[in-house]
């Protein structure tokens, strides 16, 4: 079994709480003898969210950010420390992502409503202040919120909106957008219309292709990325209906590893797939001991981590313990690629 080297002393093996080894999703004979995949699922110390979603990864501070929606908390899992730092904002009950800001370390952005908004946090206090609004969408469409969100290598924030999920079943209405937004001008840029829920987003390694998941569609599309950072001509990588049927699922947020396999989690599914992003072949499945997996991002001193986000919110079941935590997959046998600062200059 493949071991993930760790720092200081503290002996994680002890806190193991789950381990699994699968191997490749419906192997054809010819690979029936192929070494088995091996990996363990640890759940870590943090407060179980009730919708955690948002995991970035800060290389230069080796810690994990995430936030939980309706908990209207943000959160730092530091590794050195194995320790999760938690605060809330006054005025901000709802919180759809946290971003690092480039430039200054005490600086986040955060989704509210339909707005980007500029907090300052030192990492460790139980609160944060707001700063400023970077920008708002949608003024109007009160009904709406501000989803998944992330960076790419250049420093240029994309992000979706979709309806509150209080409004009815997501698959009624799509009044969600896909944006990015120009810092020079100071303003947001339309890419996709017409969105259910606009969750999982990342790059490959150089940049050019773009991911991008819209709950709704049930499936990953791939986009052409240009120097603008605009997109075009859309390829579905996988689909994840079953003979034309919703699966028990909806896919939630996505992350990317080094060799270009997407990693997306499963909301309802208790899964995070692997998926061969050219194939569209699913390559593992890592199990989650809870239904509601949220997101996922490589992290760690050498990107081999995989931290992924659950959820406790009752949506159609109750979701008991450990649903809401945070966890860590080791074992994988693969590093993700950096994620980036948001960049407002």
């Amino acid at each position: 079994m493949h071991s993930v080297p760790v720092g200081g002393s503290v002996d994680r093996s002890k806190r193991l709480k789950r381990h699994h080894s699968l191997q490749r999703a419906k192997p054809p004979p010819d690979k029936q003898k192929k070494k088995m995949a091996s990996y363990k699922v640890e759940q870590l110390p943090s407060p179980l969210s009730v919708l955690g979603e948002g995991p970035h990864w800060d290389v230069e501070r080796q810690s994990l950010y995430y936030n939980d929606i309706y908990g209207g908390s943000i959160h730092r899992y530091d590794y050195a420390e194995n320790k999760t730092y938690n605060a809330t904002i006054d005025g901000f009950p709802v919180i759809s992502f946290i971003i690092p800001v480039k430039g200054n370390d005490r600086h986040f952005i955060i989704g509210t409503d339909r707005k980007v908004t500029l907090v300052d946090w030192d990492g460790r206090s139980e609160k944060a202040t707001f700063v400023r609004t970077v920008g708002e969408v949608e003024p109007t469409m009160e009904d709406n919120r501000f989803n998944d969100a992330k960076v790419d290598s250049k420093g240029r924030f994309y992000g979706g909106t979709m309806r509150l999920e209080a409004k009815g079943d997501i698959f009624e209405m799509r009044l969600g957008t896909f944006y990015r937004y120009d810092a020079k001008q100071g303003k947001f840029v339309t890419l996709k219309e017409k969105i259910g829920v606009s969750n999982g987003l990342c790059w490959n390694e150089t940049g050019n292709l773009f991911y991008y998941i819209d709950s709704c569609d049930l499936d990953v599309k791939e986009y052409q990325v240009d120097a603008n950072g605009d997109i075009s001509g859309e390829r579905v990588v996988i689909d994840f209906r079953v003979n034309g049927e919703r699966p028990p699922f909806v896919p939630d947020g996505m992350t990317i590893d080094a060799n270009g396999s997407l990693y997306v989690a499963t909301f309802g599914g208790s899964t995070v797939y692997k998926v061969n992003s050219k194939t569209g072949k699913v390559e593992l499945e890592i199990k989650l001991p809870c239904e509601q997996v949220t997101s996922a991002a490589f992290g760690g001193p050498n990107l081999d981590i995989l931290y992924v986000t659950t959820a406790a919110k009752e949506f159609k079941s109750p979701q008991p313990a450990p649903a809401g935590a945070l966890f860590a997959v080791t074992g994988l046998g693969v590093k993700g690629t950096p994620m980036y600062p948001v960049d407002l200059s």
